[in-house]
């Protein structure tokens, strides 16, 4: 494997790694009802865990309110189950055909919370990126070492591998002061 081959394998699984974040980043509430936040629950549909998108249409009647239609009327219970093991903090409401989720507005605590926990996912992404750096530099050393490639091109290739980590550390972070700004605003 050459030295190209690894960077450019590192770049796949870093960009990965960052869209693995930003769908984290999705999920957070940020005081406005969108459908991403409960699509990706786990319903447990005749003993097979399906994903909520896969079971009913989701739509915002408007900014503070998720209206879930299922396609089968007999997976409401389930639903509804699922919504109050998620850490979305509502409540449903059904009559039988929709699922209506009413998120209130966002205490300041809770906005707080909810900051420290887009915190703890940001440094997750790092950490992962800083991990497919090691790995990848350990794979360049190791090329070097039995003399595959020259000195020279090992320098070369973990310069151009920090690189690489620096600008998908700074899309993290910028993806981070975005979302931030998102939660606190009241």
């Amino acid at each position: 494997m050459t030295t190209r081959e690894i960077l450019h394998s590192t770049e796949d699984k870093m960009k990965k790694a960052f869209e693995s974040v930003t769908r984290e980043f999705l999920e957070i509430r940020t005081g406005r009802a969108s459908p991403v936040l409960v699509e990706g629950l786990h319903i447990d549909y005749y003993g097979t865990p399906t994903l909520l998108k896969q079971l009913a249409s989701i739509s915002s009647a408007d900014a503070h309110l998720l209206v879930i239609q299922p396609w089968d009327v007999s997976a409401i219970a389930e639903i509804e189950k699922a919504i109050l093991k998620s850490n979305l903090g509502v409540n449903p409401s059904n009559d039988g055909k929709v699922i209506r989720l009413s998120f209130p507005q966002l205490s300041k605590e809770r906005r707080q919370e909810l900051a420290k926990e887009i915190h703890k996912m940001a440094e997750n992404g790092r950490i992962s990126l800083r991990t497919i750096r090691r790995d990848a530099k350990e794979h360049i050393e190791k090329l070097e070492k039995d003399k595959v490639i020259p000195e020279d091109d090992k320098f070369r290739s973990v310069d151009e591998l920090q690189k690489l980590v620096d600008r998908y550390i700074g899309k993290v972070d910028e993806l981070l002061k975005n979302k931030e700004k998102e939660v606190l605003e009241f």
